[in-house]
């Protein structure tokens, strides 16, 4: 979402207010964000793993759980993609030599792709955390009085 304050809408030209002076800087903020992020998201999807393997929960009677897996599932390759763009600007921005053009044309490129994206995951992600806090579809075993 930072990212998209730089550009003006739809052509991706930078705003009056970014300069060739605290592009640098901006851009150094922006790839600390995009280093972040990524290990989070892996250590995400590691401790996802190890939940679903280490914890005895049913997915066929917690339709709540399976429905948020689906979703991380599906937008876990978009995020790879991403991820791997991100790997990209990180390299440019701490172990090469800093080329402010080169890795903007990475983050054009990373909005380009995939702009919509975000704003479809932010939302899908809400959804995840209303199923975890309300646990809809949840199958539940009946007891059956026989008197």
């Amino acid at each position: 979402m930072l990212t998209y304050q730089l550009f003006e809408p739809k052509d991706y030209i930078l705003k009056p207010y970014v300069t060739p002076e605290n592009l640098g800087g901006i851009l150094r903020i922006l790839g600390a964000a995009a280093s972040t992020t990524s290990i989070l998201y892996s250590i995400f999807i590691l401790a996802l793993i190890i939940f679903l393997i280490s914890s005895k929960i049913n997915l066929k009677k917690n339709g709540w759980l399976f429905i948020t897996v689906l979703i991380v599932l599906i937008t876990l390759p978009f995020e790879i993609y991403l991820m791997t763009i991100d790997y990209s600007i990180i390299k440019s921005i701490y172990y090469s030599t800093f080329d402010s053009h080169t890795i903007l044309n990475l983050f054009i490129k990373r909005l380009k792709i995939l702009g919509s994206f975000s704003l479809v995951e932010i939302f899908s992600y809400f959804a995840a955390v209303y199923f975890i806090l309300f646990q809809p579809l949840t199958k539940r075993d009946e007891i059956k009085n026989e008197d």
